[in-house]
């Protein structure tokens, strides 16, 4: 269902329609729409059923809450079906960063032979490489790496796995991983299988470093945090805790702002600043203890 209308229409109707139908069978919208022709720019709200509505009740409710020109201008079609993470995938270019190459299933011909190439589909979990605080985190570790191989690494908010995935394939060695949500840690493990490194990578849900298992591995050589400013500020005593004199932080999902407090938080630690990488809004900040 379509309807063109002005702002405060258009999130009115979205509202009630929300609190009015199953959350689990719509999906309501609002948008901005650019003039046309040196035209008013105008807003609209799109409805998505999971199953055909009843169009005459539902322009009964339309006109209760908006009136009856709004009513008469509901626009009703069916969508094809469609796997829209497929068809979501096909605009997504392969990501480079550094030696490393995120690609999806689609983009199989874009590897070349002496690239670490991952393969993953956009889904549940955060990470398929595009995303600035992502792809910060990659050039990072390639760049630390070219000094030192860390032994021991930990991913922490390992989402899709990515940064687990490119730690694991390049340093041949195990890289222990954790994520708050449990989606996230099964898509990481499918990932990290589907990818080779399943030998490597066994995510576990937890938070921070509380789980037995990643208290275990430590200390670390080289830890990834690619969350955001309020939870990196409150783990940096755990960070601190779990990893040996020397080791190599890097710390993402930062906006500009956020970088004078979280540097605070971990200089309070004993950690020092090494580098920072500004990427599409996000900063990536490299620390060593």
């Amino acid at each position: 269902m379509r309807l063109d209308c002005d702002e405060a229409k258009a999130n009115r109707i979205a509202d009630l329609i929300v609190e009015t139908f199953d959350p689990e069978e719509i999906a309501a919208s609002t948008f901005e729409r650019k003039p046309e022709n040196g035209g008013q720019p105008g807003w609209g709200i799109e409805v998505f059923f999971a199953s055909p509505p009843d169009e005459d009740n539902l322009r009964a409710f339309i006109e209760s809450v908006a009136g009856p020109e709004a009513a008469h201008a509901l626009v009703f079609e069916q969508i094809e079906q469609r796997d829209w993470v497929a068809a979501s995938l096909e605009g997504l270019p392969p990501v480079r960063a550094g030696r490393f190459l995120v690609h999806g299933a689609h983009r199989r011909d874009a590897v070349r032979p002496s690239d670490i190439a991952i393969e993953i589909e956009a889904a549940l979990a955060f990470g398929t490489g595009h995303h600035g605080s992502t792809r910060g985190c990659l050039l990072m570790f390639d760049r630390v790496v070219k000094k030192q191989s860390p032994r021991k690494v930990l991913d922490l908010g390992t989402g899709s796995g990515v940064l687990a995935m490119a730690a694991a394939r390049l340093l041949h060695r195990p890289v222990e991983a954790c994520d708050i949500d449990r989606d996230s840690v099964i898509a990481a493990r499918d990932n990290a299988r589907h990818n080779g490194a399943g030998a490597f990578i066994h995510p576990v849900v937890a938070s921070g470093t509380s789980h037995p298992r990643i208290r275990a591995g430590a200390p670390y050589d080289l830890v990834f945090a690619n969350i955001l400013a309020r939870p990196l500020r409150g783990l940096a005593p755990a960070i601190a805790r779990v990893t040996r004199p020397g080791a190599d932080i890097i710390l993402s999902g930062l906006l500009a702002r956020d970088v004078a407090g979280v540097l605070s938080a971990y200089r309070l630690q004993g950690m020092a600043f090494r580098h920072r990488l500004d990427l599409d809004g996000w900063v990536t900040l490299h620390l060593q203890k």
